[in-house]
């Protein structure tokens, strides 16, 4: 057992290519051939230690899983896992958190969820805990994650920095979100940021994505962390970073305008996988560099071209969709874009079939909205879709009859060209004093009329903690700047959980406000 535990610690800290030549060379050894056939003799004469030690180390120098040694010694601690202490279970669960589920490895993990149910009273450490934690995985029925839950916090005033970044892992195996253990733990590592390793930066943000959980904090000291050590990182791993947090919704603003900096003064390692995710990233993100953004677009453009010969039609497509939303049309790429999807080489597979649809039709409207022959026309042509409001805008359209008087002020689930659609529409005389009744303004040209369109998002689809809009709303809100619209966004989530009349004044703020008739967007 000594030997095999002491093989192991030396061969953990090797890179994965001596990993691979040290392991054959072990296996190869005649030693170890005997020390092998010597623990399949002794496996149910082994103490209890040396039991689960042996079968961790054997499993970890990668040992098959289906030899008669592994499987004999998983048998054994069957036979004696009533005898097990609380240390040894710990790791026989270490272990079998790593192992394939097969006949033996099932029948014990189900004995160790039964003994853990059993002793979780008297299991104080939390070390122990997380490692039962990942073993029973997120197929422990709820009422042992609950106990397991209440054992933690029972523990919580001794949490350590490691304890705290290993928990989210913990939590994550078993898919169960617990604010009373991942508050203090962030707290934690908030304290602590400094030293977290990278890779458990990445780990941190996956389990929150996993177990949906928002700690803006969190987030936040991370990404200052990341931010102000951006100097030691290579660029790729701060991809890594920025990929983790895009999945969040999370928008590290200046981690996002440093690393922009970077790509403009060395392109050359934004290879295609990386510059997908650094368009992806932004353009759901919806952000655009602070300086210099003109060049960095013509620099992801520019990389973008040299990747052409290699792409894959699904690839351009996002590429050019990504650089669509952010308002920079890509002429090349969008040209060949166009030239395979007139000559139908744009054939998906059929679950990509409907994303393909949507994701043109936007391509097609940036072309036509976005470019800059384009002007506002004098009319457009709308329908109504439905007299019906959706549950989620009845408390929108009863404040709106409140505070305009009549149902004949404004318009309701409005179609607009693009496949565009809003939920209320408002119009205004030219001073911006005083809205008019639909019916009377159907003749008037745009230019004596101000419309006004009210788009009540839900929060997902705005970036974490913020009203920032992520990039499909944000670029609908440009696009029906340009069609000679106002767009009111509005949170329907907050505008939900507000008092009748408070919704009232908050709406009649948002029509008179003169930020309502300002443009922001403009066209990279």
């Amino acid at each position: 057992t000594n030997s095999l535990t002491m093989a192991w610690r030396l061969f953990k800290n090797l890179s994965e290519e001596q990993q691979r030549y040290e392991k054959q060379l072990i296996f190869e050894h005649p030693a170890f051939v005997r020390l092998c056939q010597q623990l399949l003799r002794d496996a149910r004469r082994m103490t209890r230690g040396d039991l689960v030690f042996s079968l961790h180390a054997l499993v970890n120098l990668g040992v098959p899983q289906n030899t008669l040694l592994v499987q004999t010694l998983v048998r054994v601690c069957q036979e004696k896992l009533n005898q097990l202490d609380n240390r040894c279970i710990s790791v026989l669960a270490t272990t079998l958190a790593g192992m394939d589920k097969d006949k033996n490895v099932s029948a014990l993990q189900a004995g160790l969820q039964l003994l853990v149910e059993q002793r979780i009273s008297s299991i104080r450490d939390i070390f122990i805990l997380q490692n039962l934690m990942k073993c029973l995985g997120k197929d422990a029925p709820v009422f042992l994650k609950k106990k397991l839950e209440m054992a933690v916090v029972r523990e919580i005033d001794g949490l350590t920095f490691p304890n705290a970044l290993r928990m989210f892992l913990a939590l994550a195996a078993m898919n169960y979100c617990s604010l009373p253990i991942l508050n203090p733990c962030s707290k934690k590592i908030q304290e602590n940021v400094h030293d977290v390793p990278f890779r458990q930066l990445i780990h941190i943000l996956e389990a929150c994505h996993t177990l949906q959980y928002r700690n803006i904090k969190l987030f936040s000291a991370l990404a200052d962390y990341v931010n102000s050590t951006a100097y030691l990182w290579d660029k790729r791993q701060i991809i890594l970073f920025l990929s983790a947090c895009e999945i969040l919704a999370f928008q590290p603003t200046e981690l996002l305008d440093i690393f922009a900096e970077k790509v403009i003064e060395d392109p050359d390692f934004l290879n295609l996988k990386n510059l997908l995710i650094v368009l992806r990233v932004y353009s759901r993100l919806n952000h655009i560099p602070r300086v210099q953004k003109h060049l960095f677009f013509e620099t992801l453009h520019s990389c973008l071209n040299k990747c052409l010969p290699q792409i894959s039609n699904i690839e351009l497509l996002k590429a050019v969709y990504s650089l669509g939303i952010l308002g920079y049309l890509p002429h090349h790429a969008l040209d060949e874009l166009l030239q395979k999807d007139s000559k139908d080489e744009l054939t998906l597979s059929d679950d990509l079939k409907e994303q393909k649809t949507v994701m043109l039709h936007s391509v097609k409207a940036c072309m036509e909205l976005d470019s800059p022959s384009f002007t506002k026309p004098a009319f457009v042509l709308t329908e109504n879709l439905s007299s019906l409001v959706p549950l989620n805008l009845r408390k929108a359209q009863e404040a709106l009859i409140e505070l305009l008087g009549d149902e004949n002020m404004f318009r309701q689930n409005v179609q607009l060209p693009y496949k565009y659609h809003i939920d209320f529409e408002i119009r205004m005389d030219s001073d911006r004093k005083k809205v008019l009744p639909i019916a009377a303004t159907d003749d008037h040209p745009d230019s004596h009329v101000h419309r006004l369109a009210f788009l009540f998002a839900p929060v997902s689809a705005f970036c974490l903690g913020t009203t920032h809009p992520q990039g499909k709303l944000a670029m609908k809100k440009r696009h029906l700047n340009k069609l000679g619209y106002h767009v009111i966004l509005i949170q329907n989530k907050k505008f939900q959980e507000m008092k009748n009349e408070d919704a009232v004044e908050f709406l009649k703020r948002k029509i008179y406000s003169e930020d309502a008739f300002s443009f922001p967007e403009t066209t990279v």
